[in-house]
This record gives C-alpha cells, structure tokens and sequence, in this order.
C-alpha cells in the first residue's frame, strides 16, 4: 500500500508508458502521491498503469495520452496540469529518432521531445504563481559519456549533418547525445531564473538502462545499442535517482544540479558556460514561440545547499 507520505500531492511523469518512467511513477505512487503519467500511446498508458496498480495496491493513478514532440499538445498539457499545481515533475521522455523523421512543426522529432517539450511544459509550470514547494526533475544522460558532444547552437535541428560524425547510421544518436546535453543546461537556466522561490530543479542520470529508445535504429547504431542492452542495468536501478531527487528530505531545498547515483557531478563546461546557456534558452523559446524572458513565480527561498 502506498504511504501518507505525500497523500494530496500531485506528480507528473512523462515517459511513462514503460522502462524507466514507469518505474518511477510507481516510486512516486509508494509514496501516497496521484500521479499522472503521461505519454503518446494510450494502450501501452494503460497497460503500464495495470501494472503499478498490481505493484503498488491502492496506488492512485491518471494517464494522459499526449505525443511530446507535438508543440501544440505540450502546451495544452501545461495548461490542463497547471491548473492543478503539481508538487513534482520528472520529465523523463526521450527518443532516437531518424535524422529525417521531422515533426508536424517541422523540427527533428529527437529535439522537440527531447528538450524543446521539458522546456515548454517545465517553463511554463514554472511561470504559474505558487507558494507551494515544487521539484522538477530532468532525465538525463551520462555527464561523461556526453562531454565529447557539446551542442551545436548553430544546429540545433540537425539539418546540416555537420559534427554528427560516421556512419551515417550512428548520426541518429549523436543528435539524440546532444539534445541530452540540452537537458543539463536547461536544468542550470531554469534554476538560475527559480533562484528564490520554492521551486527547485535538477538533472539526474539514470544509468545505461534497458529500454527502446533506439527501436527505429538500424546498422551500427542498432549493433551498439544490443550491446549497451547487454551490460545495461534494470528499469528499477535507473528509477532511483530520480524518485530521489523528487521525494527525499536529502534533496529538499537543493537545486541547479547534475546527479549520479545521488551524488551531485560536474557535468562539461561547455554545459555549463553562461553564454552557452543563455543563447540555448533564447534559440528554444523562440522555437516554442514563448519570449525570451522569464517570469518567476513568487515563493520563499528553497531551504538547503
């Protein structure tokens, strides 16, 4: 049975119709919390549901059936969640998609999933006057792994190929390893603009885990990825950090971090660089049509590191 822990409170999840999302949306459900999960394919929601309510019994539990690389949709969800003010958001959606798989928006559908909906769903959560203590939570990949491929801000959809690097096949990849460094500097311009409310926010790397990220793969990057799905840990091993991040008295308060295993790591510096930083947050609003200015909502300042 879930705990009272967190009996009221609202979380959200994306990516969590399976894998690591589903594994954190039950973490969260044992923890007393409603959860929403959240993702395109409304079968695959409601078998994932079935299977938290079989593993956490009482768990209480929504779905919403929205395609994250659907600018549109993102913003509804916004509006439809923003109005019942959740006390967690772990973003934890991703794809690789084929350089040539190109939204209805026309962007690569990697970089609309990946980062431009975290950024247009967190954002404008974020702008949403509160008092409440908030935690939002972003899914993303090995710091170390990700240090050799900075973002492109001159690319940021790929449509020139260039630094994507050979084969062909691996280019996929490559965009999907850039839109992941994407995430950690959206987590540092989005918690440098929350500096003093009561919402914090943090990255958090869950581990080389099973899952179908690359289901469309194919040549060396399907070869690479069997082989990652060989040595890959558990869906549940993956779900740790992030459930902790969101929930313990440990995380309380702290924010602007990258964490491994629940422990705060540098990630690269070109991460981190401010300019970097800022000019990724100005080309994405303009991408998901907000302006580039941020309105903080009013709270008190996060207790803690």
């Amino acid at each position: 049975m879930p705990t009272n822990e967190r009996s009221g409170e609202l979380a959200v999840v994306t990516g969590a119709s399976g894998g690591i999302g589903e594994q954190i949306a039950a973490g969260l459900a044992r923890t007393g919390a409603t959860v929403v999960l959240v993702a395109r394919d409304r079968t695959r929601l409601d078998l994932a549901r079935d299977r938290i309510r079989r593993a956490v019994p009482g768990a209480d539990l929504e779905t919403e059936a929205v395609d994250l690389s659907n600018l549109a949709g993102v913003g509804a969800l916004a509006d439809r969640l923003g109005e019942r003010a959740p006390s967690v958001v772990v973003s934890n959606a991703a794809v690789i998609a084929p350089l040539d798989d190109r939204t209805p928006d026309g962007m690569h559908r990697s970089l609309v999933t990946n980062h431009l909906a975290p950024y247009l769903l967190l954002r404008r959560l974020a702008e949403r006057p509160t008092d409440a203590p908030r935690r939002f939570v972003v899914v993303g990949a090995s710091p170390t792994g990700l240090a050799r491929t900075p973002v492109d801000l001159d690319d940021l959809d790929p449509r020139s190929g260039r630094g994507l690097g050979w084969p062909p096949s691996f280019r996929p990849f490559v965009a999907y390893a850039r839109t992941k460094n994407m995430n950690a500097m959206f987590v540092y311009a989005l918690a440098s603009r929350l500096a003093g409310t009561a919402t914090t926010v943090n990255g958090a790397h869950p581990g080389i885990i099973r899952g179908d990220l690359g289901r469309d793969t194919r040549g060396a990057l399907k070869a690479f990825g069997a082989l990652c799905g060989v040595l890959a840990a558990d869906t549940v091993t993956g779900a740790d950090t992030p459930v902790w991040l969101a929930t313990s008295r440990e995380a309380e308060g702290v924010t602007g971090e990258f964490f491994v295993k629940r422990r705060a790591v540098r990630t690269a510096p070109h991460t981190t660089d401010p300019e970097r930083v800022e000019r990724l947050w100005r080309e994405s609003a303009r991408l998901v049509g907000l302006p580039a200015e941020h309105v903080p909502s009013p709270g008190p300042h996060p207790t803690g590191s």
